[in-house]
């Protein structure tokens, strides 16, 4: 590594971690994170969780406190938005929106994205929110408490997490998802189904298959018109349909970018050497195909690959994705992916709330969903990160314990 240093675009979770790694790993170069919002890097799921309903606060988010960065030499330059980026040679000079240059030997892009907006006739009305970074969250909280009824715009993890939260204050609630299920892009149907109904009985009016056509109001939203002609009154409108990941840097440099993300292997490597990314502006390339995978688990597990890969030794292996969504009182933890599954077995009733759903692909365990189930999913998760499997009729047999099919 050369005078100029490692420089990462973009102060995410995935950025922090990636200069932490470098660190871990030896390296002593300068290491200079730069983000475009005024805040050190912070954690992003709490944000329609606990931070959403009051349970945490600002700064009880953040990945690190100041002295940290201090203490392990990593330059930490907030509020820059870097626009534009010139190789030079083995390096090259990125240049920020304010007009401040940064030098690097060697570039990592942990960019992230921004929330898709919605485009209908009254969209920009106020009181329509977008939720994705820390002032976002402190808008939607405080408009939250003030608001009698909320109305959600999509049925992903994002707008199902609010929806409990607002929920839980005494909010009318309505969720309406284009799709003929939630979480559809994530979850199996068995899954779906089962958050349809519990969201439904805590008392959320959640519409399927039903588009928002249009907003009104004098000045702030007060009425959101649908698809199939009817109208609902609303004091607040929260849109979810998803992520949108910043790849413009990376096209600038004529990085490939395909399936909505900067594409890595398995080491955080792009199409251009020397510069490496993670986090959930990517687009996986690995046996298989093309995947995404936006999740705090995913964006550390590229990370640590990407500093390997920066530091020039081994990188570790790929991890088996993992994620959480905590919905008031029910918590979703899954592990592998069920993409392609041709048989699912149930441990447990769903109406109880408290089960796991084991997804099989010609007879081989892929991936898990449990519900208010922390040992099943502790247990397949280990299985899976083994390489292991559990037979199917073992799987239906909610009486053995999983983690005996644990690999020593």
């Amino acid at each position: 590594m050369f005078s100029d240093g490692v420089l990462i675009v973009g102060a995410s979770q995935a950025g922090a971690q990636l200069a932490t790694s470098l660190r871990d790993l030896g390296a002593l170069c300068p290491i200079t994170l730069v983000g475009a919002e005024p805040h050190l890097p912070y954690q992003r799921p709490p944000l329609s969780k606990a931070f959403l309903s009051g349970k945490v606060s600002a700064d009880e988010v953040l990945l690190r406190s100041a002295s940290y960065y201090t203490e392990r030499d990593i330059d930490v330059v907030t509020g820059q938005w870097i626009e534009s980026i010139e190789v030079i040679g083995s390096g090259g000079t990125a240049t920020s929106a304010r007009g401040r240059t940064f030098a690097f030997d060697q570039l990592a892009l942990t960019v992230g994205g921004t929330p898709r907006r919605l485009h209908v006739p009254g969209a920009d009305l106020g009181n329509v929110f977008y939720l994705r970074d820390l002032p976002d969250a402190i808008a939607l909280r405080d408009s939250i408490s003030a608001a009698d009824r909320v109305l959600i715009v999509g049925g992903g993890f994002i707008g199902l997490e609010a929806a409990a939260v607002a929920n839980a204050m005494g909010k009318q609630v309505v969720v309406v998802e284009a799709l003929d299920r939630l979480m559809a892009r994530a979850m199996a149907p068995v899954v779906s189904d089962f958050y349809l109904d519990a969201h439904r009985r805590r008392g959320v009016c959640v519409m399927l298959g039903t588009d928002v056509v249009g907003m009104s109001g004098n000045g702030t939203v007060s009425s959101v018109e649908l698809s199939d002609g009817s109208s609902l009154p609303t004091d607040l409108v929260l849109v979810g349909v998803g992520l949108a990941a910043h790849t413009e840097l990376a096209e600038q440099l004529g990085i490939e970018v395909s399936g909505g993300g900067i594409v890595v292997d398995e080491q955080g490597r792009t199409s251009r050497t020397a510069v490496v990314s993670a986090g959930d502006c990517t687009t996986l390339r690995a046996a298989g195909g093309l995947r995404r995978i936006e999740s705090v688990a995913n964006a550390i597990a590229q990370a640590r690959a990407a500093a390997a890969t920066l530091a020039g030794v081994p990188g570790p292996p790929l991890a088996v994705p993992w994620f959480w969504s905590d919905q008031g009182d029910l918590k979703l933890q899954t592990a592998g992916l069920s993409a392609g599954f041709d048989d699912v077995v149930l441990r447990g009733n769903p109406e109880s709330e408290r089960f796991a759903a084991l997804y099989y692909r010609h007879g081989e365990l892929i991936a898990i969903d449990a519900i208010n189930a922390p040992r099943d999913y502790m247990a397949v998760r280990k299985i899976l990160e083994s390489r292991g499997s559990v037979p199917r009729e073992a799987a239906a047999d909610s009486t053995l314990a999983l983690k005996s099919f644990i690999r020593a």
